[in-house]
């Protein structure tokens, strides 16, 4: 299988000219993988990451649920989201951040729920002002 075989997961709602709001992102099953992560353990939710095999965002694609299995144990956990786009050639935090932002938030709970995080920080470029302003609402949706 072709990677253009493959069905669009993370850029399916980018064509959609209202992709960024709450109502588009319910309409297209958004929150419903949060709803089920929230109905798992926190530790067979990163078992079922690992099984699927998900890769990071990065330019390493390293695997999610293994990097989640390296987290030593620690009292409090932070998760922190980079939006930065700090990696040489790349232009994907942009784009999801300013097109598909409940996206963004629904993976951060589940990852912090996973690995049982306390606080999520997410960092956003002060250049991408657009997103930013996205992001800020939708976080006031959530």
């Amino acid at each position: 299988m072709t990677i253009t075989e493959h069905p669009t997961i993370v850029t399916a709602r980018l064509g959609l000219e209202d992709s960024y709001t709450l109502d588009r992102y319910l309409a297209t099953g958004g929150y419903q993988a949060l709803h089920q992560a929230l109905a798992m353990d926190p530790e067979d939710v990163a078992e079922e990451v690992n099984a699927a095999s998900l890769l990071g965002r990065g330019g390493a694609g390293f695997p999610a649920g293994r990097k989640w299995s390296m987290l030593r144990p620690a009292p409090v956990r932070y998760l922190v989201i980079n939006g930065d786009e700090s990696e040489p050639a790349t232009f994907k935090d942009h784009v999801l951040i300013e097109r598909d932002p409940h996206q963004i938030i629904e993976g951060s709970l589940i990852t912090a729920y996973a690995i049982q995080a306390t606080q999520v920080f997410l960092y956003i470029r002060g250049e991408f002002a657009l997103g930013l302003e996205r992001m800020q609402a939708a976080l006031n949706e959530a």
